[in-house]
């Protein structure tokens, strides 16, 4: 996993590089939040018309490989700008949401179910 210092640096080079370009106007959080969802639907795209099965296959196949990384990728560095603009520290946001969902879907109810947490 990586750690915290990684993922600021990171997020400083993401920005630095931003800044260079003067990008940030640009960034809105609306303008980010919709091109999360873009690159979302780039990565889902990667499994269209395709079963489990087959997509599953392809796997290893390394431009399966190399677009699965592209895609997912840049995903991570909308959720980087989108933390940023907003103010929140995301490592964090996805500590606290993995305990609330822990508490919402105890391991002796939720285990090999896929059901929601209402339903258990």
């Amino acid at each position: 996993m990586t750690d915290k210092s990684s993922l600021d640096d990171l997020t400083a080079r993401l920005l630095a590089f931003r800044d260079e370009r003067d990008w940030k106007k640009f960034h809105s959080l609306k303008n980010l939040l919709l091109s999360l969802s873009l690159e979302a639907a780039e990565l889902l795209e990667l499994a269209q018309w395709q079963t489990d099965e087959e997509l599953e296959a392809r796997l290893h196949e390394p431009g399966i490989q190399a677009r699965l990384r592209e895609e997912c990728a840049d995903i991570f560095l909308y959720l980087l700008l989108i933390a940023e603009r907003v103010g929140f520290d995301l490592p964090e946001a996805g500590a606290a949401k993995i305990e609330r969902n822990a508490a919402k879907y105890p391991v002796e109810k939720a285990r090999g179910s896929a059901k929601k947490y209402t339903e258990l």
